[in-house]
């Protein structure tokens, strides 16, 4: 049972053995509420339909029941409460931390593929309706399915007739929930994925509002958003449409069992097969009887919509996480590509047989035509992804085989897509080395050519620059993310178009600040400006995805490839 409730709704092992207990007692919570009618039925039997020469127990007796059974209901209340939405709580935490460790160990490459509102809602959106649903429903659906079957037992023991009449409509009601099940479950799906493209959209209109506003896009943008709002709402209406149908069809068929007790024990007790009280008493019961039942159908189309949530979670968990050793020791930081081939998709070939060496202590620049699969060597130098074929080796170490946030710990990278927090200036350089002290961040600051601008800044490092630096030009967003990479002062530094929004002085600056940090380090530099790497110590040119050609500057340009012509395209000479 354990392991079924693991696999079905994707719990942790404790969770899945705080649902067994919650369903326990939700059980014996729904059988302590028969209790009462329970209890009235033998008193009034007793006291008025008492068999000749038997004496009735005494009223204090029955007061004295009647106190214990208020006892014991709410205990048992007690206890239901304790086991499911407290521990239900509980599990909901486990599954956030347990969502967050995967996506920790998952390829950096994966957030680059996957919409951030997506996984934002997944982490959530779904662990607070599936908290919701786990506390309120999942754990009643199957104690009202066990508590069902304990009372129809007992009262098809007591008069099996009568206790037909009753139960026959459950299994119709069921089959036909059962047979809707399939079309709730498109349903469902169809109105999660439409909710999903109403959030991506409002998420893409806000990061793109100052380029929708600049092209006149605002009432085309706005039609379309409307068009897929419509679409949501009709979504909504034909989701609650189906299962309104089902469900009241099925209520529907529940209230047939009523008449039906009616008709079956007024002929009984016409016949005197069954005492007035035997007939009252199962009318009482059929009054109550239907609601855990209606329960049980509540929750099965509740659950409908809860698979498409968990396939979601159970999605992100099956996705593999990379592993490696965490007690790899590195004496040097030669970086060596050995016959690396890489693709995104089978038939997406980005890198071919490539191979090449990033010396320590020297500054390697990659260059060549966009889409030749610069920025993607650089990331599988930091294994963001696992490559297809080949080997890269850190040292004589295959990274492969290294845990990703231990090498992790080995680069200092600055890509093109500068990315920063709104926090201060000092908190955002502090990234790069936590336990770095206030002199070190403004040390690195200097040589990023920060500092002017900073004290320039109504706080000057303490003041607060806005969700991803919204305060600050792109340029000095790019020198803030320079300088939290020279403070880490790693062995190795990987630059993806580090100076691509700098004029050229202050690119001159920061290349000479960056000169005096790379000693004795592994330098990956990528750039289309072939200025930036003309004081390079070996350049390797990637054309559609294999090495056209590698060398020094001088021995490039001395070949006159494809090097030499991309020089002279800059200059003008060609």
């Amino acid at each position: 049972m354990i392991r079924y409730f693991q696999n079905r709704f994707a719990l942790s092992e404790k969770g899945a053995k705080d649902l067994r207990r919650g369903i326990i007692f939700s059980t014996l919570l729904n059988l302590a509420l028969m209790l009462p009618p329970t209890y009235l039925f033998f008193f009034l039997m007793e006291y008025l339909d008492a068999q000749p020469g038997l004496q009735p127990h005494a009223l204090w007796v029955y007061l004295l029941l009647a106190g214990g059974l208020a006892v014991v209901m709410f205990i048992v209340a007690r206890w239901q409460y304790d086991s499911t939405y407290t521990t239900v709580y509980t599990e909901s935490a486990r599954r956030r931390i347990n969502m967050a460790e995967k996506l920790r160990r998952l390829p950096l490459a994966f957030f680059d593929e996957r919409n951030l509102s997506d996984l934002t809602s997944t982490v959530m959106e779904d662990c607070t309706q599936l908290e919701q649903t786990f506390s309120h429903a999942v754990p009643q659906l199957f104690a009202s399915v066990l508590s069902m079957l304990v009372i129809a037992v007992s009262l098809f023991c007591y008069d099996w007739r009568l206790a037909t009449a009753l139960f026959w409509v459950v299994p119709v009601a069921l089959a036909m929930l059962l047979l809707s099940k399939r079309r709730l479950n498109k349903v469902f799906n169809s109105h999660y994925l439409t909710k999903r493209g109403v959030t991506e959209q409002i998420q893409e209109g806000l990061e793109c509002v100052q380029e929708i506003r600049a092209y006149g896009g605002e009432q085309a943008y706005c039609q379309s958003f409307d068009h897929r709002l419509k679409g949501y709402e009709r979504e909504l209406i034909h989701g609650e449409l189906v299962a309104g149908v089902c469900l009241n069809l099925s209520a529907m068929l529940l209230k047939l069992g009523l008449p039906t007790v009616i008709l079956l024990g007024a002929f009984l007790f016409q016949r005197g097969d069954v005492s007035i009280f035997v007939y009252m008493a199962f009318l009482l019961v059929s009054a109550m009887v239907y609601n855990p039942v209606q329960e049980v159908f509540a929750h099965l189309a509740i659950l409908s919509f809860l698979d498409v949530r968990i396939n979601r979670m159970k999605e992100i968990e099956a996705m593999p996480t990379q592993e490696g050793n965490e007690e790899a020791s590195m004496k040097r930081y030669d970086i060596e590509f050995r016959n690396v081939s890489f693709a995104y998709e089978s038939d997406k070939q980005v890198l071919h047989n490539v191979s090449f060496t990033a010396r320590q202590g020297e500054v390697t620049a990659l260059v060549g035509p966009s889409g030749g699969g610069k920025s993607t060597a650089a990331k599988l130098a930091a294994r963001f992804r696992d490559i297809d074929a080949g080997e890269i080796l850190l040292g004589s170490c295959n990274i492969a085989t290294v845990d990703p946030e231990e090498l992790l710990k080995n680069y200092a990278i600055v890509f093109q897509d500068v990315l920063l927090f709104n926090a201060s200036i000092a908190d955002n350089i502090h990234i790069g080395r936590r336990e770095a002290t206030d002199d070190e961040v403004r040390r690195a600051a200097r040589l990023a050519q920060c500092d002017d601008f900073i004290c320039r800044m109504p706080q000057g490092y303490d003041t607060v620059i806005g969700e991803n630096g919204e305060t600050l030009s792109g340029g000095e967003r790019q020198r803030i993310s320079i300088a939290r990479a020279l403070l880490k002062n790693a062995p190795i530094i990987l630059l993806d178009e580090a100076t691509a929004g700098l004029d050229a002085e202050n690119e001159t600056k920061i290349q000479a600040g960056i000169s005096e940090l790379v000693r004795d380090k592994t330098v990956i530099v990528i750039a289309h400006r072939m200025r930036t790497v003309r004081n390079a110590d070996h350049i390797v040119v990637l054309k559609n995805g294999t090495v056209a050609e590698q060398g020094t500057p001088d021995e490039l340009m001395a070949q006159n490839g494809e090097f030499a012509h991309m020089v002279g395209l800059q200059q003008g000479k060609a």
